[in-house]
């Protein structure tokens, strides 16, 4: 393909410490048989030799560019500032994480998806994660699907098929009209941003792996997991969003799903968290969302746990290995994500739901 029939793709690489992947990282933009791009890659004053290797890369290849921030944000604020660089002339943009890649015509497929659809606003595919391929189930015939289509299935837990930012493309003018466009206040920020574009877009998919994302037991995503954080912000994002793609039932079948399984995450958590700003966080996130904090309803989840834990003791006791691995996590600072309830803290060096 030439560069003359190719809209200009601005890609964005948020980085914070990350010397061991980031060449593999930078090495999979460069191989793209995609032609029309420009990468930035955004240094959060990385205290290793991150911003070495992305200058060393810039000198060679003219297309990639390196902006030192002047001072360290916090993950969702440094790519907030990351992805407000994307180029003006772009029409669309990719943001890849710095310890991700994608694969050589992971922007081929995802451009050619989203011109052949006007009403595209984001464009998604199969994705590795680790050794699991994720965003399976839908007809391989079809390649659109309706905006709110696709945020109903989410909701209703039946397809996940967009989200991390990695792999979705997004269609610039959507981005620029959004400023912030992560909202930093939720742990679920990339899915909130797919729902915010959603109202007035549709997604476009591709049937092929496209991109990886590498599992780490310290990201964002499972500290958020671990947390029981991902369960407020999913929360938010149904109350925010749901009754524009869901009918009066579905609506309060998902509210009636997330709600059981918020409560059954802190009935587990009843036996083993004794952490005051664990417990005050999630009584105010359900205040704050207007469903109130019950008590009654976390003991007799707990009890629940207790007879699962009696009659499966092997499951109890990974679910225990894998508490006391995040306990030593918590305890790193950059790592707080409940310790003050009043403000989420998130570290940054890790990704958002890996």
């Amino acid at each position: 393909m030439k560069n003359v029939s190719q809209p200009f793709v601005s890609v964005i690489v948020p980085v914070y410490n990350e010397e061991e992947h980031l060449p593999e990282c930078i090495e999979s933009i460069l191989a793209q048989t995609y032609q029309n791009w420009e990468c930035t890659i955004v240094n959060n004053k990385s205290t290793d030799g991150s911003l070495e290797i992305a200058r060393r890369y810039a000198a060679k290849d003219a297309r990639i560019r390196v902006h030192d921030n002047e001072q360290f944000l916090a993950m969702l604020a440094n790519h907030n500032s990351a992805i407000r660089l994307i180029s003006p002339r772009s029409k669309y943009c990719k943001v890849v994480l710095s310890d991700d890649l994608i694969f050589p015509d992971c922007l081929e497929k995802m451009v050619a998806v989203a011109e052949a659809y006007p009403s595209v606003g984001v464009v998604s595919s199969y994705q590795l994660h680790g050794q699991i391929v994720r965003s399976a189930g839908l007809p391989y015939t079809q390649q659109l699907v309706g905006g709110r289509e696709a945020c109903r299935q989410f909701l209703l837990q039946t397809l996940i098929l967009f989200g991390t930012q990695t792999s979705v493309l997004y269609r610039s003018d959507l981005v620029r009209s959004r400023d912030p466009f992560y909202l930093e206040t939720n742990m679920c920020a990339d899915f909130e941003a797919c729902f915010a574009l959603f109202r007035n877009s549709d997604l476009g998919f591709v049937h092929q792996v496209l991109t990886y994302s590498r599992p780490r037991p310290e990201s964002i995503g499972r500290v958020s997991s671990d947390t029981g954080a991902n369960y407020g912000s999913l929360l938010e994002i149904l109350l925010t969003y749901g009754k524009e793609c869901l009918s009066e039932d579905e609506y309060q079948y998902c509210l009636d799903l997330q709600l059981s399984q918020y409560y059954e995450f802190l009935g587990r958590r009843l036996w083993v968290e004794r952490d005051r700003g664990f417990w005050a966080f999630h009584k105010k996130t359900l205040d704050d969302a207007g469903v109130g904090f019950s008590r009654a309803r976390v003991a007799m989840a707990a009890f629940g746990a207790l007879w699962k834990a009696a009659t499966s003791p092997n499951a109890a006791f990974e679910r225990m290995k894998r508490l006391v691995a995040f306990k030593r996590i918590r305890g790193r600072q950059v790592r707080q994500v409940v310790s003050g309830f009043e403000q989420v803290s998130i570290g940054e060096g890790a990704g958002q739901h890996k």
